[in-house]
């Protein structure tokens, strides 16, 4: 039996791992459009401050990973099209047949509708090329815009503080992570990085980006301008799923996947942050990866087990304010208890019998997070 995987991310290679442990004798065949080389990409937004090039980023060169594993390795090699009925799949490689097909494709940044001669220059970090071009054309900048007060865009914000790089900080919302922390706990996120020197520019959208010797001025919804050395996108993530498309698969926001990972068609499955689960949940995030690619490895070696996510909390990557995130699900019922001094934010979410069924803990209050977190509800 073949197991085909295209991508090379976390998820394709945790997959790779742990379906080798699974079935020491499976045929694995990895297809993938960059070098494939094993990094971390959560350490992306906050690499600067501890010094970290795109080399050193670098866990696992592909090749090695791929002998250790026992893995045929594609590289450089684009997917274009799968035929779910032969089970083929065409590349700029040539054809490949798989038995199950794996697609851990990833998300591409989203693009702001942004006018102006600079907009074309606007960058994202999405993968260790980016990171790379990032590091070159920070050199010598003291002034950065950051696009995106969400996860990455705080992350990213305090990264480059350390790296002594001022940033300005845009997004719509009229506070930092509103989609994932209460008010109260967005305003401390707010203000300690702002005391560390994050400027902020909310309820507003950046409108134009135009050229201004080497530097750029950004002009805001209300009409305000902003000058900047660079300007970094980190709006947010959507799902790759072109090639799902094309192939009739089941797509929402995400590849639409059942409990096994599989998709509509039962020998292709998605996995990362393309996949949706069960209509539901589209998580971009490590630890999801991480239990799903160990339910999937047992499925496809012959053993079908089901994924199932415990609760996760999300750690944000901010040293100035720790914080972690376990928000409530959109159908859980309830209401925020918050306790709150300068030291921290401690934000429970709780149903009308007093179950914990959600969090948010900053500052001191993340030292909690152990003690708390096997108190809230599983996922899935």
């Amino acid at each position: 039996m073949n197991t085909t995987i295209i991508g090379s991310g976390v998820a394709a290679w945790t997959l790779v791992r742990e379906l080798r442990k699974a079935d020491p004798e499976a045929e694995i065949r990895l297809i993938t459009a960059d070098s494939g080389d094993f990094y971390s990409k959560p350490m992306l937004s906050n690499a600067l401050a501890s010094g970290k090039t795109a080399e050193s980023l670098v866990m696992t060169p592909a090749a090695k990973f791929a002998d250790q594993q026992k893995v045929e390795l594609i590289a450089n090699t684009n997917v274009s099209s799968i035929d779910a009925s032969t089970r083929k799949l065409a590349s700029s490689a040539g054809e490949f047949s798989y038995d199950n097909l794996v697609l851990a494709l990833g998300a591409d940044t989203i693009k702001l509708p942004i006018e102006g001669d600079g907009a074309g220059d606007v960058v994202s970090v999405n993968d260790l090329n980016d990171y790379a071009e990032f590091r070159k054309l920070l050199d010598g900048k003291k002034e950065v815009a950051v696009l995106g007060a969400g996860l990455i865009g705080c992350e990213f914000a305090n990264d480059l503080l350390k790296a002594d790089i001022h940033t300005t900080v845009f997004d719509l919302a009229d506070r930092p992570l509103a989609r994932l922390l209460p008010e109260q706990a967005s305003t401390f996120m707010q203000n300690k990085l702002a005391e560390k020197g994050v400027s902020w520019k909310l309820g507003r959208t950046v409108s134009s980006v135009v050229k201004n010797g080497e530097g750029y001025t950004l002009t805001d919804s209300t009409g305000e301008t902003t000058q900047a050395d660079l300007v970094l996108s980190a709006v947010g993530l959507k799902p790759r799923t072109e090639l799902a498309k094309h192939a009739n698969l089941d797509v929402s926001r995400g590849i639409v996947v059942n409990n096994l990972g599989q998709t509509s068609n039962k020998n292709i499955y998605a996995l990362g942050d393309c996949a949706e689960y069960l209509g539901k949940f589209v998580l971009p995030y490590i630890m999801p990866v991480m239990q799903a690619a160990r339910a999937m490895a047992q499925t496809l070696a012959g053993k079908p087990t089901e994924i199932k996510f415990p609760a996760m909390p999300v750690s944000i990557k901010t040293p100035d304010c720790p914080a972690v995130v376990n928000p409530p699900l959109p159908e859980h019922e309830g209401e925020w208890e918050i306790t709150a001094d300068e030291n921290g934010v401690k934000a429970l979410f709780k149903g009308k019998d007093g179950a914990l069924l959600g969090m948010a803990l900053l500052g001191e209050a993340s030292k909690e997070r152990q003690a708390l977190t096997p108190q809230l509800p599983a996922m899935i």
